[in-house]
């Protein structure tokens, strides 16, 4: 398997290697590009269409075109045709190229078999609550409490999504599905630990540990 992909089928003209590492935004321009050829809004739009924003950042257009510039370069992609429409500037179609084709397999593979530290935040947060008073972390806890009961109730509400009357297939919700369950699994965490901290079972002495 490979985590980084080492191009040269566009670097080797010019005697240099392009490094490429995978990421979620990559996986999912070449998921798209298996149902054929898109153009950049194409690729934002069915990203957003399809509720794939809700696992893949692209709230930014910018770094959807970096993107495909570093895959085009890594020969992942290739620049087609040039849409042109009276209503919008002219439009670069990219397709999905063997190569490309081949990596988003290996990417799947990994990505699937492989657990994969990817430094959230929150973890991050809770490693230094010692520098709160115990009564501000549970303030702050209860917050994100809250904020994850509305997350849970917007979660289940996608997964009865329907399209053209018809319920989403559950092959296409897996994510959100997953999103649920890790999501609840965190709520109820949340939950025993604010127990605790409101019945003193656990408290801490602010400041450096």
């Amino acid at each position: 398997m490979r985590s980084s992909y080492i191009a040269t089928s566009f670097g080797s003209l010019y005697g240099w290697n392009v490094t490429f590492r995978r990421s979620s935004l990559a996986l999912a321009i070449l998921g798209l590009l298996e149902n054929g050829p898109l153009h950049p809004y194409g690729i934002q739009r069915l990203l957003k269409q399809w509720g794939k924003d809700q696992v893949v950042n692209v709230g930014q257009r910018t770094s959807l075109y970096r993107m495909i510039v570093r895959l085009e370069e890594a020969g992942l992609i290739t620049a087609g045709a040039t849409e042109r429409d009276e209503r919008y500037p002219e439009r670069t179609v990219y397709h999905l190229t063997d190569e490309g084709r081949t990596i988003c397999r290996e990417w799947l593979a990994e990505i699937l078999t492989t657990p994969r530290n990817e430094f959230p935040e929150f973890p991050a947060g809770l490693s230094f609550v010692m520098l709160l008073p115990p009564q501000t972390a549970c303030e702050l806890l209860a917050q994100r409490r809250e904020r994850l009961t509305k997350r849970i109730a917007e979660l289940h509400l996608e997964l009865g999504s329907e399209v053209d009357g018809h319920p989403v297939p559950r092959f296409a919700l897996l994510e959100s599905e997953y999103q649920v369950a890790v999501t609840v699994a965190e709520a109820e965490w949340i939950d025993s630990v604010l127990d605790d901290l409101r019945t003193g079972a656990l408290t801490w002495t602010p400041g450096p540990a």
